[in-house]
């Protein structure tokens, strides 16, 4: 097998085999020996040639990387060896000694290649060097010796390539292997640079691409990294691993990722899902990519249409993946799947001999019968547990349907032109949700139980978080018993989500804005400032819009008016310091003024009001909040803040005036607990005074 060009900027000819193949390479529970073989015989039947052993819980592969295996170790990684030589699949060795290492000690270099010595006395002629997740400083001796952290890497990769005598395959992963972690770009990035002059060209280098799981590699970007590296790079793909998120699975097909990239890549390796059964489907599409034609043609595009590109189809991937996977899941012969049968000569072991199979009588119900698993319960199963940048059809329709229901609920019990909308799509995602729950039933029952118990936890907590989400939209509706509602003081403890994780994150100011889907209400960040002369034009834009508005029918242009209107309107101005705006992402949601001596706001439209009144609430505020801000938080925080104004100016209390139709802001204050509704003489019937001492 001939070696890559040399380090002149040209990625390597079609000479030497594309890479393709498995990394096990995440966090958390390594495969079985077992579950290893299987993966081999998978890759040799779907024409992938490589398995890459980097487990990071392997301790004498990463933390313990000096210590030699024990003949218990040695013999199991021998027999690994050799069932991946039976299947023609390329096992790479690799270590990663990053953590501790001295580069500088030669005794650290040393153990480094008699370890990698150990490995090859069992067979293995492909190795690699892991330099991934560790802190990118030299120690004091180090510094010494190299110039940089980059060569004091190729130092130590380069003297164990040539000690292993220049193996054909030979992977170096850099500390920066994706484009994120470049200072300050792949271009200019002088570690990366270092790499591509000095590591020895027979070395291939990983990348991940444009970050650490990367949503879409284009070519321009393998083209851009491979002018440094002066090498074509192997993908190490995460885009199914999951053990950063150990409440997610990815079964969607390998996608966004361009058949013409591989004309210009050594390889792909999938770094999968820890679980091994779910990484059927990841697996088996990269087979059918990796297969497709590599004279395709095809432009740099993005790969948001599958159809750009007409070597590969994601979609058609994921049928022929599940297709195949459905015939696992009703297979058998697995252990614990049937029961073990009889020996010869051994006695069927019968009870209850008197007795017939029992049968339902009329009127009783029917023996339970389950359901085969079908290709639509996988193709579901994909939808809900798609990949990291996105949901699957499927499961965006149902997000989309439940905001939409949410969003309109008033048209659910009042006999609108939308109620007959309202119910219709109400029972279509039910129909959704009574089909995830059948597809967890025929999951449950399927023959197939290794597959069955790596799914389990996943799609019980699925079918929990889409049962809670059916019972809210029944109780919407008006069906649902209050013992259904999903939302009460004194939940069960499955209804609600997150345990201590979750409570951390809806705690913080940002928690779900990055969730894949945009558009339901999620915690927004608010921001309250002081008022500025530039605010005018937006506060008196809010004012109109709920002014346009009103509530009960009776629009507030037509009602009397509120002292505090002259000062929404811009007709007087705020009192020094008690001024305030809220914003959020769009701009201004609410603000909340005030007048610290209201006399002169009184006067403006001859309401006449008693000096007692103005004795002890000399001051006047007026708070506005647009409806689409359903947290109250912000505008508790907003008036908090102003009344600390007011009293420091000397006021001894403050007072507001209010419609009795504005539900929402009578509620507001009343909440507060601080305000109380005061007699003033001479109010409008519709006019209510609340006030507080400061």
């Amino acid at each position: 097998m001939s070696k890559p060009a040399s380090a002149t900027g040209q990625a390597p000819t079609g000479t030497r085999r594309f890479i393709s193949g498995v990394v096990e390479g995440f966090y958390g529970r390594p495969w079985t020996m077992e579950q290893r073989t299987e993966l081999f015989q998978r890759e040799q039947k779907w024409g992938l040639n490589t398995y890459l052993y980097a487990p990071k819980d392997d301790y004498k592969h990463r933390m313990y990387w000096r210590d030699l295996y024990s003949d218990q170790e040695a013999e199991q990684l021998r027999a690994l060896i050799s069932a991946a030589k039976q299947h023609n699949v390329d096992f790479v060795y690799a270590v990663s000694p990053g953590l501790d290492i001295t580069f500088s000690n030669p005794r650290e270099v040393s153990a480094l290649k008699r370890k990698l010595d150990q490995v090859r006395q069992f067979g293995c002629r492909s190795f690699s060097l892991l330099f991934d997740d560790i802190e990118p400083e030299m120690c004091p001796a180090d510094q010494q010796t190299f110039s940089s952290f980059a060569e004091a890497q190729v130092s130590v990769t380069n003297a164990v390539y040539q000690h292993l005598g220049d193996p054909d395959t030979f992977l170096f992963c850099p500390t920066d292997y994706c484009a994120a972690f470049c200072t300050p770009n792949v271009l200019q990035s002088s570690y990366l640079n270092t790499v591509g002059e000095k590591l020895l060209p027979g070395i291939d280098v990983l990348w991940t691409g444009p970050k650490v799981v990367s949503h879409k590699i284009s070519v321009a970007s393998i083209e851009e990294v491979t002018s440094v590296l002066k090498r074509a790079p192997v993908i190490w793909d995460n885009i199914h691993a999951n053990d950063y998120d150990p409440q997610r699975l990815f079964l969607g097909p390998f996608k966004d990722r361009p058949t013409e990239l591989i004309s210009r890549l050594r390889g792909v390796l999938t770094n999968p899902n820890c679980e091994f059964y779910p990484n059927f489907v990841a697996i088996h599409s990269l087979a059918t990519w990796c297969r497709a034609p590599a004279d395709g043609g095809q432009k740099d595009v993005e790969m948001g249409d599958e159809e750009q590109d007409s070597s590969y189809s994601p979609q058609k991937a994921l049928t022929l993946a599940l297709t195949d996977w459905l015939q696992e899941f009703l297979s058998t012969d697995q252990p614990g799947a049937r029961l073990p049968k009889e020996s010869p000569g051994e006695e069927p072991m019968q009870t209850d001999l008197g007795e017939s199979s029992y049968v339902p009588g009329a009127g009783e119900n029917p023996l339970y019968t389950a359901e085969p698993l079908t290709l639509e319960d996988l193709k579901l199963l994909s939808d809900l547990f798609y990949l990291p940048y996105e949901h699957g059809p499927t499961a965006r329709s149902m997000l989309q349907q439940l905001d939409w229901l949410k969003n309109n609920r008033g048209d659910a019990a009042a006999e609108t032109d939308k109620t007959a909308e309202w119910r219709s799509r109400a029972k279509q995602f039910d129909d959704m949700c009574e089909a995830v729950v059948k597809m967890f039933n025929r999951l449950s029952n399927a023959p197939n139980r290794r597959i069955l118990y790596d799914l389990y936890n996943y799609i019980c907590d699925i079918k929990s978080g889409v049962g809670l989400a059916r019972a809210y939209v029944k109780t919407l509706g008006g069906q649902g018993r209050p013992s259904a509602q999903p939302m009460n003081q004194d939940p069960e403890p499955w209804g609600f989500r997150g345990g201590l994780s979750g409570e951390f994150q809806r705690m913080l100011p940002c928690h779900g804005n990055r969730d894949l889907f945009r558009h339901p209400p999620m915690t927004e960040v608010y921001c309250i400032r002081l008022y500025c002369p530039e605010d005018k034009t937006e506060v008196q834009r809010i004012f109109r819009e709920m002014k346009s508005g009103g509530e009960g029918g009776v629009p507030l242009m037509m009602q009397p008016p509120l002292i505090c209107d002259s000062l929404s309107a811009g007709d007087l101005s705020p009192s020094p310091q008690c001024a305030l705006v809220l914003e959020d992402e769009t701009g201004l949601v609410g603000y909340a003024l005030a007048l610290t001596d209201a006399k002169p706001a009184a006067a403006k439209i001859q309401r006449a009001v008693s000096d007692a009144v103005f004795r002890d609430f000399p001051s006047l505020v007026t708070v506005q909040v647009l409806p689409r801000v359903t947290d109250p938080s912000p505008a508790r925080r907003m008036i908090g803040r102003l009344l600390s104004s007011i009293r420091s100016s000397g006021s001894r209390g403050v007072f507001c005036e209010l419609r009795q139709s504005d539900k929402r802001m009578l509620d507001f204050y009343t909440k507060l607990g601080s305000f109380r509704p005061v007699q003033v003489a001479g109010l409008p019937q519709d006019i209510i005074a609340m006030a507080t001492s400061l």
